[in-house]
């Protein structure tokens, strides 16, 4: 009787890792998911941020090339 009871426990046991394991590489999963979204959604952020950059510096440049024009012409 002692036998079966060890084995039960044996197998009780190892089932419970078992599960634990499954449940630990799932959470580890979600996780490493969680940050690769967390990193994509920050790479979009930065791109996002660079082609609005990117849009004033030109904005800026134009404007500013006209200034010269004008003033070129004012001066001429």
């Amino acid at each position: 009787m002692k036998k079966s009871f060890d084995s039960l426990r044996g197998q009780t046991q190892a089932a419970a890792k078992g599960v634990t394991d499954s449940a630990v590489l799932a959470a580890r999963e979600v996780l490493q998911q969680a940050a690769d979204t967390s990193k994509e959604g920050t790479r979009t952020a930065a791109e996002e941020a660079t082609k609005q950059t990117q849009s004033t510096i030109s904005t800026a440049a134009s404007k500013a090339q006209e200034a010269i024009k004008g003033l070129g012409q004012k001066l001429a």
